[in-house]
């Protein structure tokens, strides 16, 4: 009873106890493996702001408020990447998954440590005097016969001991049982009997050897890496998402102020086309102008419904209240333009060389690969017969009262060998069978990862030169398009154009910023893109987004493409024809 009241008082405690024990654990291996996979540890953890506190505390009504909590802020890139670790949703999904995959692993580890086990059982009886007394443990020896009129006992039997699997697939325990039973009627006395046993056990076929009966630990202990690398990437891919939505949004912003623009350009277009039409101008040349100006301003509100909606989205996406009235960094765009377009020196052969070995993802299906492999080993090792090499050793103590002394050469011995033919292997079967079937999926799904690798790097490099053709041209379209602006309000103030003429260069003039600035994010998007393919997207760097990176030197050297021109085209005979020989 005071051991029961012990374990009460002390129970609190203990669950705090085996918590920080888990963690302790499993962050330990989280930086082990991360050493191994990424040559670096990083700072690792899941715990959020209701972590430390008891979920009975967490009421309801307190997540209602917090997510409609409103207020004002403004949220520059770098800041967008700290809200979105710190709340988004899915990122810490993710850091869940590592550390339940290390989680995994202490398990699979503690099957190949000694597993020890001790406890004891208290019982009284009360049997009449005229009733046989029945000891009611059989695996004891028989206690002497219930002294005279004696009805009253109580036995304490405790058992203390280990078990040991190894990973040759053998197995050791050891058990040491007391057994105390003492009369408390018909005189005072007492029996005691102590027990060691020592069983031993190895199979020498199937299941034998750290390959097969280890492999459950191999594949958690492989499991911890892929998820590192699989986190690492994810850690990539997320910051580069991040950025692509806020540069969107920058970009979204652009887009409404020169819808702005152009709404306040249609606005003076008309004036000027109603006090025109008084005597240079047709009536409906000011009707034109007055429909243009309605048409400008709804594309206007449309622009703006369409920067909210995706702004929004983007809350939820860093886990903030949508309530949130939050107000971008409009430098972003200035600072792409300052940093200007970064080349990417590399061929399509050369970028895919490089990702081979960088690409955390791929390295990850070609050790899934060797995986498939090792499991058609293990199944066909369930095919083979069981040959069990056991033994078994046991002393007991002697004499009645005393169970502390063991006469060493009164032990006993059991050994031998059993074998169990493989008659019944239906299911075995089926499984090897499975396993070869696995493997030749894995196989086709490696060789169609490395084709789309390829393919996704060919394209990213496409795309890259495309932006930066688009790019010079929409630079020198912008250019154009003021001076013909500027062109035809002089003409229709002079009565030399319509309407339509000036419409028609507002128009070009707005589509030439609004691509102008597509054409520069869709750049440094896709460049950053093709860095994350290849898996050399340092995000961990400040203000990655414009850092030039550092591409690793290949086997052969690539000279800087210059930037394109306009009219640096290719022709369709260079794209269509066949090569001759």
């Amino acid at each position: 009873m005071a051991w029961l009241l012990l374990c009460l008082l002390i129970l609190p405690g203990c669950t705090r106890f085996y918590r920080r024990s888990a963690d302790k654990e499993v962050y330990k291996i989280i930086q082990q493996k991360e050493e191994a996979a990424l040559g670096q540890t990083n700072a690792f953890g899941i715990e959020t702001r209701y972590s430390q506190r008891k979920p009975d505390d967490i009421q309801a009504k307190e997540i209602i408020e917090d997510r409609m909590r409103e207020t004002k802020q403004t949220v520059t890139l770098a800041d967008a990447l700290r809200i979105a670790i710190e709340n988004n949703r899915q990122y810490q999904l993710r850091k869940e998954q590592l550390y339940l995959s290390a989680l995994t692993l202490t398990r699979e580890r503690f099957e190949f440590v000694p597993q020890f086990f001790a406890g004891s059982a208290v019982t009284g009886q009360r049997t009449p005097n005229n009733e046989p007394f029945s000891p009611g443990f059989g695996i004891f020896p028989t206690p002497p016969e219930r002294p005279p009129n004696s009805d009253k006992s109580i036995r304490v039997a405790s058992r203390l001991g280990f078990d040991q699997l190894f990973k040759t697939g053998g197995r050791i325990s050891l058990d040491l049982a007391n057994d105390l039973l003492r009369f408390y009627t018909g005189g005072r006395s007492e029996s005691a009997v102590s027990t060691i046993a020592l069983s031993l056990a190895q199979p020498l076929l199937r299941g034998a050897g750290a390959k097969i009966a280890a492999e459950n630990l191999t594949q958690a202990e492989r499991n911890v890496i892929y998820e590192i690398r699989s986190f690492s990437y994810f850690q990539d891919t997320f910051a580069f998402d991040i950025v692509t939505t806020y540069l969107r949004l920058v970009q979204q912003q652009d887009t409404v102020i020169n819808q702005h623009s152009n709404f306040l350009s249609r606005v003076a277009l008309r004036e000027r086309a109603v006090a025109l039409a008084v005597d240079r101008l047709a009536p409906f040349q000011a009707d034109l102008a007055a429909q243009e100006e309605l048409t400008a301003r709804n594309s206007y509100i449309l622009a703006v419904e369409r920067y909210r909606a995706t702004l929004d989205q983007f809350k939820i996406t860093l886990g903030l209240p949508v309530g949130y009235d939050i107000r971008l960094d409009e430098k972003a765009l200035t600072e792409l333009e300052a940093v200007g377009l970064l080349p990417v020196p590399l061929t399509d052969e050369q970028s895919f060389l490089l990702a081979l070995g960088r690409r955390p993802d791929l390295l990850n299906e070609i050790d899934i690969f060797e995986d498939s492999k090792r499991r058609i080993v293990v199944a066909a090792d369930r095919l083979k017969p069981d040959l069990l090499l056991f033994a078994d050793a046991s002393l007991v103590s002697q004499g009645q009262t005393d169970y502390a002394t063991f006469d060493l050469n009164d032990y006993r011995l059991n050994g031998g060998v059993q074998l169990d033919l493989p008659l019944n292997r239906k299911l075995e079967r089926n499984n090897y069978r499975l396993s070869i079937i696995s493997f030749e999926r894995q196989l086709r799904t490696l060789s169609l990862f490395l084709d789309d690798l390829k393919n996704d790097l060919r394209a990213d490099l496409r795309t890259l030169d495309q932006s930066r053709q688009s790019y010079d041209i929409q630079v020198r379209a912008k250019a154009l398009a003021d001076r013909r602006v500027e062109s035809s309000e002089l003409s229709l103030q002079a009565g030399r154009i319509q309407v339509r003429d000036v419409v028609d260069a507002q128009t070009a003039q707005v589509q030439a910023y609004n691509a102008a600035t597509a054409a520069l994010v869709d750049y440094h998007l896709t460049r950053m893109r093709l860095l994350l393919d290849l898996g050399i997207l340092k995000t961990q760097k400040e203000r990655f987004w414009l850092d030039a990176g550092e591409i690793p030197k290949t086997q052969e050297a690539v000279t800087p493409v210059a930037p394109a021109v306009s009219n640096q085209l290719i022709t369709p005979e260079e794209l269509f024809q066949n090569d001759k020989e």
